[in-house]
C-alpha cells in the first residue's frame, strides 16, 4: 500500500513545518488531491493514523479535498473540466487534450497549536 509511504512522507513535511513554526502540535493537515493522482482517498485516511502516530500530528485531523481534472484543447485553445476516462475538449470536442489539473497530491494547509508559554518550546 503505497498510500502509508505517501503518509509517511506527508508526515515529515508536517513535521518539519510545525518545528519552523515551533508548534507544539498540530489540528489539521489539508491535502488535495486529483482523481488522477494514482492514490485512494479512503486507503490514505486508513494510513494516516499508522504514519501519524507517535508525531506532533497524532491527533490531528486529515482533510482530504478533490480537485478537479481540468484539460485545454490543443485544436481550440479552451480549457474545460473532464472525466477520468474522457480527456477532452467540452467546447470543440476534440481529444487532443493537455492535463492542466487532475493529477496532484498536495499539501494545502496545516493548521498548528502553539504553547501558551514559551519557554516550554524548545
Amino acid at each position: 500500500m503505497h498510500e502509508l509511504s505517501i503518509c509517511q512522507s506527508l508526515m515529515a513535511q508536517v513535521e518539519s513545518i510545525a518545528l519552523e513554526h515551533r508548534a507544539q502540535s498540530v489540528t489539521s493537515v489539508v491535502v488535495a488531491m486529483g482523481p488522477l493522482s494514482g492514490v485512494e482517498a479512503q486507503l490514505l485516511k486508513n494510513a494516516y493514523p499508522i504514519a501519524s502516530a507517535g508525531t506532533v500530528a497524532e491527533n490531528a485531523e486529515l482533510i482530504v479535498k478533490t480537485l478537479p481534472i481540468r484539460v485545454k484543447c490543443n485544436q481550440c485553445g479552451s480549457e474545460s473540466d473532464a472525466t477520468p476516462n474522457k480527456l477532452i475538449c467540452k467546447q470543440c470536442g476534440d481529444w487532443r487534450t493537455t492535463l492542466v489539473s487532475g493529477d496532484e497530491l498536495m499539501l494545502m494547509s496545516v493548521e498548528l497549536e502553539k504553547s501558551k508559554d514559551p519557554k516550554s518550546v524548545h
